[in-house]
């Protein structure tokens, strides 16, 4: 299972049921581009180092970008840029996802249904 960036931030704000989900889920997958996003969003140099003690802990792995990644993202910004709104971020995750065989844990259905399983 892929770890979508929403479901984290739940979890580092006291969300129970990110925490249940989560704890079910250890390893956690993610992909770097969700590792981005979460380190972009820290606001100083304490909660990034927090972050990274967090994803240690929880024996996270990251899963990076590999150019079969690339090619299928560029697949599903062509299907479903213009459709559906599909934005760059949620594209790679989904391809990281369809790449390595795995099943996305999100809160945003939304953004990633156009997207094929």
């Amino acid at each position: 299972m892929l770890i979508d960036t929403d479901v984290l931030i739940w979890l580092t704000r006291g969300h129970e049921g990110a925490a249940q989900r989560l704890a079910k889920a250890i390893p956690l997958r993610l992909s770097v581009v969700t590792y981005i996003e979460l380190a972009q969003d820290c606001r100083n140099k304490a909660e990034l180092t927090r972050l990274k003690k967090g994803l240690a802990l929880s024996h996270a792995q990251l899963l990076p970008l590999t150019p079969a990644i690339s090619d299928r993202a560029m697949q599903l910004i062509d299907g479903f840029a213009l459709s559906h709104g599909l934005q760059l971020g949620d594209a790679l995750i989904a391809a990281a996802a369809i790449d390595h065989g795995l099943s996305l844990l999100t809160g945003n259905i939304k953004h990633f249904r156009p997207c094929p399983s």
